[in-house]
């Protein structure tokens, strides 16, 4: 019997020797042929990472087998390092690392079987599905660790020190040309309430690119504390991604205890929600970025706790973890895009006496292979070792 269910056959891709993980859930792990997923190594969960130590980067295939690659000391338990297969160089992957030389964060390109062969000045963030772009902003100013870099230490500074000159960026992949798309000061300038945010550190992330890759969406967050980070503000800002058209699209008064996940939807202005805007729980919600004011659609009912949403690639079917519940049980959920049915994959137990909802918890962050067919997500469920499973449907 599998312990994650009676009803379908889970698969598990890594060894049981060390912890393994992949990250998010917004992004494709697979190369172009889907014969290898990308993950990292760790040899703990428990803490959060330190200056100087190290991920290993490698690939498993769907039939299990872990390959190193290479490195890096650019990582976090949520997100990893943002490694991806580099869209226009499909022998190569694409990841964030620290320079200790020069003390700054960067993207790295790295050729199977060769080895490093490009930097990008930046680190990236997130990649355009048209493969032409990636999305920058500054990893070392996120406050919650869990989502940010050892070796880059959270300063005292409230505000950049040049809000005029950074926020968002975009990065050519093939030239490595770089260019701001939308710089704090700017953002500021578009905030619904602008005067909530003196005296706040403020701070960006979650940066995600829509089905066109037209337009860009991201949160704007401030905090009182920004060593605490209890009690932020968050606020949805969209632009194209030629800077044009920035917007505030959910100010923080949509956001508190009724949001925690957002991501692109269907179409090219589509964004899902799991909202809790009727106060009977979080459900899978969709609405039009472009329409002001927006009309939000419920989709379906979905776990009424907060959860992790993503489209299948076809937008049939979206898929929906949950937080652990009141026993540590994380459920993954199928939903069908057009009636709202609700199919369980399976139950995750996680075991601990009280779940671990900090830094270095492990969601499962569903995601969809390319063509659809298959599902990844890490779980801890086995009691010992962060690992990666694969389910086909």
């Amino acid at each position: 019997m599998n312990p994650i269910s009676n009803v379908y056959n889970w698969q598990r891709l890594t060894p049981e020797d060390a912890h393994y993980y992949f990250g998010y859930y917004d992004r494709n792990p697979w190369n172009a042929d889907q014969t290898l997923h990308l993950m990292l190594r760790i040899d703990q969960c428990e803490r959060l990472p330190l200056p100087g130590e190290k991920a290993e980067i490698g690939v498993v295939t769907p039939n299990g087998g872990w390959r190193k690659i290479t490195e890096t000391r650019a990582w976090c338990h949520q997100q990893g390092c943002m490694e991806l297969f580099h869209p226009q160089r499909p022998d190569c992957i694409i990841y964030n690392d620290f320079d200790p030389e020069t003390r700054r964060l960067e993207a790295r390109i790295f050729q199977l079987g060769k080895g490093e062969v490009g930097r990008y000045r930046r680190p990236i963030y997130a990649l355009a599905p048209n493969g032409r772009y990636a999305v920058s902003l500054d990893i070392g100013r996120i406050p919650r660790r869990g989502y940010s870099y050892a070796d880059c230490p959270v300063g005292d500074s409230l505000y950049p020190a040049d809000p005029d000159h950074d926020g968002i960026f975009l990065i050519d992949l093939k030239t490595g040309e770089e260019k701001l798309l939308a710089s704090y000061r700017a953002m500021l300038e578009k905030h619904p309430y602008r005067y909530s945010a003196e005296g706040r550190y403020i701070w960006l992330n979650h940066a995600i690119v829509n089905c066109d890759s037209s337009r860009i969406l991201w949160l704007f967050r401030q905090t009182p504390d920004q060593h605490q980070v209890r009690g932020w503000q968050t606020f949805m800002y969209t632009c194209g991604l030629d800077g044009k058209d920035l917007c505030c699209v959910l100010p923080e008064a949509y956001w508190t205890r009724a949001i925690s996940h957002q991501i692109w939807g269907r179409t090219p202005n589509e964004i899902l929600v799991d909202a809790n805007w009727d106060g009977t729980g979080h459900h899978a919600v969709v609405l039009d970025e472009s329409e002001h004011p927006f009309r939000a659609v419920k989709l379906a009912e979905s776990h009424g706790i907060m959860s992790h949403m993503i489209f299948s690639p076809d937008g049939t079917r979206l898929l929906a973890d949950s937080y652990p519940d009141a026993d540590g049980v994380q459920t993954l959920a199928l939903i069908d895009s057009a009636t709202g049915a609700m199919d369980i994959l399976g139950r995750f137990n996680h075991r601990p006496e009280k779940p671990n909802i900090g830094d270095t918890r492990c969601d499962l962050h569903p995601r969809w292979s390319p063509d659809g067919h298959y599902i990844t997500v890490d779980s801890i469920h086995d009691g010992r070792h962060r690992a990666c499973y694969l389910l086909k449907i």
